[in-house]
C-alpha cells in the first residue's frame, strides 16, 4: 500500500501557444521526461529498512591467564607452587617501536607496561575494533538524518520521438496532424537542491540503538584489552625477574661447588682424602655450571618474549634492575573482592552492553512489520540558458505498509531471538566466570603468601647446613657426599624461595586483574603507578 503526493512546476510557457505548435509540444514532453528527478508516474516505495543482524556470540578472547598448582618435584625441598603465565592470540605480538633503542635497555616494570599499552598488537586490535564499531554507529545514525544534496547539469540532446513512444496517433491526432519525428538538437540547464528524510522508521531507530550499544561494548572491550596487556606484560616481566634471581643464586651455587672441589682436590693431593671425594665434587661443580648455562639460555628467551610483547627488537639486551621482594599479605575479604569485580570488570560490562544491543536488534526486526514514512523533494531553477530560467520544484510523501513478505520478517525475528538468548546466556556465564577468577586468584595469593614464609625458612636452614657440612669435611669428620647433598638442598631451597616470590607477586597482579584493577594496581614492590594513556 503506497500513497504519495507530487507537485511539479515547469517553465511558464502559455498553454495556447504550445498547443498551436506540435514541435513545442514534443520538445516540452521530451524535456520533462529527461529532466533529472522528474517522471511520468509517482515515486515507487522502497523495500523498507532491514534489521541489522548481530553475530550470535559477543564474547571476546582473553589475552593472558595465570595457572598455579602445587606439584611435587624431586629437585625441590618442598612441594613448591608451579605458576605459569599463558599469553594468547594477538597479545603475543606487537608492532615494532619506530624509534627502537639500540644496545642494552634498562627497563622497569612501569616502562614495560607503558610500552605494552602502546605497541602490543592485542591492544591495537581492540582499539581498531572500537573505532570500527563507532563508525558503524555513525552509519546507523545516518539513516535517521536528512539527506541533502545539490546538483547542477547542462544537457544537450536530439531525440527520436517515435523511439520514445511519441507520435500523432499516440495523442489521438489525425493523419492531417503533422507531428514531428525528431526533436532537437536542444539543450537546457538545471540547478537544484534535493532533500530526503525518513520521518517514521522504527526499524532504523532500533538499528541505531543497537549499533550504539555495540559501540559501547567495543569501547569496554578495548579497556579490558588494556587489562589483558598489563597482565601479560607484568607476568612476563616477573618471570624474567625470577629467572634473573635464579641466575644470581646459581652463580653463588657455582662458587660453593668450586670451593668444595678445590678443597677436596687439595686434600686428595695431600693424601688426606680419597680421590673419589674430589671426583664427586667435580661432578657437582660441572652440574651447577650446566644449570647456570641453562638458566642464562632461559633468560635470553624470556627477554625475546618480553620484547615481542612491548614492541622492542629481538636480541636487545634488557637489563632488569628491580628485584623480587616479599609483598604484604593483607588482602580484602573475598566477598568484597567479588562485589568490586562485578562493578569494575570491563568484560562483564561489555557482555551487558552486548545483550542490550541484541535486544535492540530484536526490536528492530519486529519493527519491520510497522509502516514507514518518507518525505522527499527538490527545488531549483531550470531553463534553456541561465538568463531564461524558471523555478521548479517537486515534493512527495510516501507511506509504506508491509502486507506480505514471504516470511522474511519472521526469519529476521527468529534469528534475532536466537542472538538474544545466546547473549543472555553468555552474560550469566560471564558473571560466574568473573567470580571464579576472583576466588581462584584469592586462593593462589593465600597459598603463595604461606609458601614464601616456608621457602625463606628452608633457605636459611639449607645455607646453615651447607656451611656446617663444609666445616665437617674440612676437619675430616664428613665425606664429600654430605657436602654435595647439602649443596643440592641449598640449590633446591633457593629455587623454592625465588619461585615463591614469583608466585606471590604474580598472584597479586592476577587478583588485581580478576577485579578489573590491574592497570592501576601493579605490585607494590614497583612503587610506580602507570597512568592511563
Amino acid at each position: 500500500m503506497y500513497f504519495s503526493k507530487n507537485n511539479h512546476q515547469a517553465s511558464a510557457t502559455t498553454a495556447p501557444s504550445i498547443l498551436r505548435c506540435p514541435r513545442a509540444i514534443a520538445a516540452a514532453l521530451v524535456m520533462i521526461a529527461t529532466t533529472p528527478g522528474a517522471g511520468w508516474g509517482q515515486n515507487q516505495p522502497g523495500s523498507g529498512t532491514r534489521a541489522i543482524q548481530l553475530p550470535l556470540s559477543g564474547r571476546q578472547q582473553s589475552g593472558a591467564s595465570v595457572q598455579q598448582s602445587a606439584t611435587p618435584s624431586t629437585a625441590s625441598s618442598v612441594n613448591t607452587l608451579n605458576t605459569q603465565v599463558n599469553v594468547q592470540g594477538a597479545y603475543t605480538g606487537s608492532v615494532l617501536d619506530p624509534n627502537p633503542p639500540t644496545g642494552s635497555l634498562t627497563l622497569t616494570l612501569a616502562d614495560a607496561v607503558r610500552r605494552g599499552l602502546q605497541f602490543n598488537l592485542g591492544q591495537i586490535d581492540a582499539a581498531a575494533a572500537s573505532r570500527q564499531a563507532q563508525a558503524q554507529r555513525i552509519s546507523a545514525r545516518s539513516s535517521l538524518l536528512p539527506n541533502l544534496s545539490a546538483s547542477v547539469s547542462e544537457d544537450a540532446a536530439k531525440v527520436d520521438l517515435q523511439a520514445e513512444g511519441f507520435s500523432a496517433s499516440a495523442f489521438g491526432g489525425s493523419s492531417a496532424f503533422s507531428f514531428p519525428t525528431t526533436v532537437g538538437p536542444f539543450h537546457y540547464y538545471d540547478l537544484r537542491g534535493s532533500l530526503q528524510q525518513d520521518v517514521m522508521d522504527f526499524t532504523a531507530i532500533h538499528n541505531y540503538r543497537s549499533a550504539r550499544q555495540s559501540a559501547d561494548a567495543a569501547r569496554l572491550d578495548a579497556r579490558q584489552a588494556r587489562e589483558e596487556v598489563v597482565l601479560a606484560v607484568t607476568g612476563t616481566y616477573l618471570q624474567l625477574m625470577a629467572t634473573t634471581a635464579l641466575i644470581d643464586a646459581q652463580r653463588v651455587e657455582v662458587q660453593y661447588a668450586e670451593a668444595s672441589y678445590k678443597q677436596a682436590r687439595a686434600q686428595a693431593e695431600a693424601g688426606t682424602k680419597a680421590p673419589i671425594d674430589a671426583n664427586r665434587n667435580l661432578v657437582e661443580l660441572q652440574t651447577e655450571q650446566q644449570r647456570l648455562r641453562s638458566q642464562l639460555g632461559d633468560q635470553q628467551k624470556q627477554q625475546n618474549a618480553l620484547a615481542r610483547l612491548i614492541g622492542l627488537p629481538l636480541g636487545i639486551d634488557i637489563d632488569i634492575t628491580e628485584k623480587l621482594e616479599t609483598l604484604p599479605s593483607d588482602t580484602a575479604p573475598v566477598e568484597e573482592a567479588v562485589r568490586r569485580s562485578w562493578s569494575q570488570r570491563q568484560d562483564l560490562r561489555s557482555a551487558e552492553a552486548q545483550l542490550r544491543a541484541a535486544e535492540e536488534a530484536r526490536k528492530a526486526a519486529g519493527a519491520e512489520h510497522l509502516p514507514s514514512a518518507t518525505v522527499s523533494g527538490y527545488y531549483g531553477i531550470q531553463g534553456v540558458n541561465p538568463n531564461q530560467a524558471n523555478g521548479v520544484f517537486q515534493a512527495s510523501a510516501s507511506l509504506n505498509v508491509p502486507i506480505f513478505d514471504g516470511g522474511r520478517i519472521h526469519a529476521d525475528t527468529a534469528q534475532a531471538d536466537a542472538v538474544v538468548a545466546q547473549r543472555r546466556a553468555e552474560l550469566s556465564n560471564e558473571r560466574g566466570a568473573v567470580e571464579l577468577d576472583v576466588r581462584n586468584a584469592y586462593i593462589d595469593l593465600t597459598v603463595a603468601n604461606d609458601q614464601v614464609g616456608t621457602a625463606e625458612s628452608n633457605r636459611k636452614l639449607a645455607l646453615s647446613t651447607l656451611q656446617q657440612s663444609q666445616d665437617r669435611f674440612a676437619v675430616g669428620v664428613a665425606d664429600s657426599v654430605e657436602v654435595v647433598n647439602s649443596q643440592e638442598s641449598l640449590a633446591a631451597a633457593d629455587h623454592d624461595y625465588v619461585s615463591s616470590l614469583f608466585s606471590q607477586n604474580l598472584a597479586t597482579i592476577t587478583l588485581a586483574h580478576a577485579m578489573g584493577e590491574a592497570e592501576k594496581d601493579l605490585p607494590d614492590t614497583q612503587r610506580e603507578q602507570v597512568n592511563e594513556h
